[in-house]
């Protein structure tokens, strides 16, 4: 077993089937030893978590989305990977879309579902640059959408 198959393991954490794409795109792209990450919606194993925050969804609710917008960029990544997290090298960057109402303003908070999740799942490397930027709608109402920047090992 992997480290980080290991690690996922010990965290109780099963990843997803990567999510197929809903629109023209492919679901991630290689640059050299970059991998880009199409944007990952709030879709998982517990079903869409769907709405705005600040409009019926509190920050603990928003905070879960964006850990299941992580969990789906993982399960991505992975097949990126030829299925061997141990590649992952860094995570460069990732950019979170928060569905807010106008006067909703923890939207860091939101993003740190996501964001804490790379750093306990790998750890140093799962350290990174982001932007959370709260937005009016977002794709079938999703809560939360978060794409991302990785670097790999060849």
């Amino acid at each position: 077993m992997s480290r980080i198959e290991a690690r996922l393991s010990e965290l109780g954490i099963v990843l997803p089937n990567p999510p197929a794409p809903v629109a023209s795109y492919v679901p991630f792209t290689r640059v050299g030893n970059l991998i880009h990450v199409s944007g990952q919606v709030s879709r998982g194993a517990d079903g869409d978590h769907l709405g705005r925050l600040g409009g019926g969804l509190s920050l603990e609710q928003g905070q879960a989305a964006a850990r299941v917008c992580g969990l789906n960029l993982l399960a991505q990544l992975k097949a990126a990977c030829a299925g061997d997290l141990d590649r992952v090298v860094q995570v460069v960057k990732l950019n979170g879309f928060v569905n807010v109402t106008p006067d909703f303003n923890p939207i860091p908070q939101v993003m740190n579902g996501c964001s804490d999740l790379m750093v306990e799942v790998l750890g140093e490397a799962g350290k990174h640059a982001r932007s959370a930027v709260g937005v009016a709608n977002l794709p079938m109402g999703f809560a939360v959408e978060v794409d991302g920047v990785f670097e790999i090992a060849s």
